[in-house]
């Protein structure tokens, strides 16, 4: 049965009444006994009850800031809404992993602490000592440790009662140079986008939602936190870095728990295809997913069909395969492709010197050796607009390639504590994303980062083109590549470099061999060079904490080692 979507004024409101004795949290704990565990929404409230009493006591108030770093699990969660309970401002940052550069988390999380001013930062037992130093502090700022929910609340905690334009949360701008840009969202604007978003995604009762995203960014925190905390969904989570470790392992949960949703980036879509042996593919049952969501700056057609091939035999459709285009700014989603259509995800062909040349997307045949593919991230949502914009700030044909803007009702006013940053990004209350794209049909096609675009004799490249490329070859781990351009003065152009990580780092004895492999494809499938293919060991290249290749700061390093 659909969802009733209702209206409320905050966060808060919702939360209050409905029923509550349903299943909210399955917690998967790889390699525990029992292997999860599960709480009702009842539960949960009470959970973080017990939490807004605990900072009630060190004397948080209304609009105080409350910084969470804790490992993914039911406490941060409950905590978070613990938080928001008493009318304060949590935000959630990335715990430190394996996966994270040490240096560049130092940076990142000193820099956040420090624009966000926090009353309280909490984090928990596994929080390594070493890197509180780095929690920058005021006069003010108190840092306590908890990681188990609190013993129940003595009385019952006076929630707040906040109005639409109330800051309910501030979420993380993903960044490749830390953590600087803090997205305040009002409790109107997050609303906004929920019922925007439950209403496209035709939203059932009997939904349940599969994930291992961070809950520090908003693909995790909104779609796969505040979305089924507020509509009453079942949600079965495991950790990042369990599914790191083990990439069946979400597979298994969406099987053994009958999952019909989930939200995994472009990337994992490659990594499930080829990184899931056939004994682990065994007994899975995946036809009640309904909808499997790529959310990424671009979608790849490409991945979806490895996905597709890789999985059709344990019960996905392609029509459950579907797209979205999102961002902390938006709250998250602008766009998303239609439950129910017999092909979601459109991809078009276009004439690939069109493109690079002259920014235009001319239609081809997907049999043309010219043509380049690209795939749609769906019409926007209700009260969501898209256009593309020149460099000057025109608006521009459907079919023209620009700087994708954005307007909408569930967008930020600003980075917090960063009116120097907003000013940047927001004129006549559109969003500049910094992103390309383009528009056919209502569609909307994403094509890469403006800053991130390599000129070489005059066409434009976008490095997740080459990165995808160079992603295929079975050697390279997939999402583990970089591609940027290197001005030189002796051509008066960009030289094309490539960067990739190996799985293995026994096959770097190969190294020449796979270089050279990755430099024909290129050329085969782009027309342009490589002046420099480096193949790189495991963990080599720098990421974001989105957990993305951070192009700007590997550049840097292999500048640094090879200067």
């Amino acid at each position: 049965m659909m969802i009733a979507i209702r209206h409320f004024d905050s966060i808060l409101e919702a939360l209050d009444g409905g029923i509550q004795d349903l299943p909210f949290i399955t917690m998967s704990h790889a390699g525990s006994s029992p292997p999860s565990t599960t709480c009702t929404f009842a539960e949960f409230l009470a959970s973080a009850e017990a939490f807004a009493h605990l900072f009630q006591s060190h004397g948080i108030q209304r609009g105080d800031r409350i910084v969470l770093i804790m490992e993914q699990d039911v406490p941060l969660m409950a905590s978070f809404v613990g938080a928001m309970l008493l009318g304060a401002v949590p935000t959630i940052l990335a715990f430190p992993t394996f996966k994270i550069d040490p240096s560049k988390y130092r940076s990142g999380l000193h820099g956040v602490t420090r624009n966000i001013g926090a009353r309280l930062v909490a984090i928990d037992a596994q929080f390594p000592e070493d890197l509180k130093a780095q929690i920058a502090l005021t006069r003010d700022t108190e840092v306590i440790q908890t990681s188990e929910p609190p013993r129940p609340a003595p009385s019952k905690i006076k929630w707040a009662n906040p109005s639409p334009d109330d800051v309910a949360f501030i979420q993380h701008s993903a960044g490749t140079t830390g953590l600087q840009k803090g997205v305040a969202l009002s409790h109107a604007a997050v609303l906004n986008q929920l019922r925007h978003l439950a209403e496209r995604l035709q939203l059932r009762e009997e939904d349940r939602i599969v994930s291992w995203l961070p809950l520090y960014h908003d693909m995790g925190l909104i779609a796969c936190f505040i979305l089924p905390l507020l509509f009453r969904v079942h949600i079965v989570m495991q950790s990042p870095t369990d599914w790191v470790l083990r990439p069946a392992s979400m597979l298994q949960l969406a099987s053994d728990f009958r999952c019909t949703l989930c939200w995994i980036p472009n990337f994992a879509f490659q990594f499930l295809a080829q990184r899931v042996t056939d004994e682990d593919k065994a007994g899975l049952k995946l036809d009640s997913l309904r909808a499997v969501i790529n959310c990424s700056e671009p979608v790849r057609t490409q991945s979806m069909q490895a996905f597709y091939d890789a999985y059709q035999t344990c019960g996905v459709s392609w029509t459950a395969l579907h797209s979205s285009y999102a961002m902390a700014e938006n709250t998250f989603a602008v766009t998303q492709t239609t439950i129910g259509e017999s092909v979601p995800v459109r991809t078009i062909w276009a004439d690939r010197s069109a493109f690079q040349s002259h920014s235009l997307i001319e239609a081809r045949k997907p049999e043309d050796d010219a043509a380049v593919p690209f795939a749609s991230s769906g019409r926007c949502l209700s009260n969501n607009s898209v256009r593309i914009v020149s460099a000057d700030g025109s608006e521009l044909e459907d079919g023209r390639v620009g700087e994708i803007a954005v307007h909408s009702d569930s967008m930020f006013d600003g980075y917090f504590n960063r009116p120097d940053l907003s000013e940047e990004v927001l004129k006549d209350e559109w969003y500049f994303t910094r992103d390309v794209g383009f528009i056919l049909d209502g569609h909307v096609f994403v094509v890469g980062r403006k800053d991130d675009v390599i000129i070489i004799g005059g066409r434009n490249f976008y490095p997740q083109d080459i990165e995808e490329i160079v992603s295929r070859h079975s050697a390279i781990h997939a999402g583990r590549t970089v591609a940027f351009g290197l001005y030189s003065e002796e051509m008066g152009t960009n030289d094309l470099m490539i960067i990739a990580e190996v799985n293995d780092p026994a096959i770097l004895v190969q190294r020449i061999e796979i270089e050279a492999e990755i430099r024909r494809s290129v050329v085969a499938e782009i027309g342009a060079t490589p002046k420099r293919v480096h193949v790189v060991p495991p963990k080599w290249i720098i990421k974001s904490s989105a957990g993305k290749p951070a192009r700007s700061a590997t550049r840097e390093k292999f500048l640094s080692e090879n200067s």
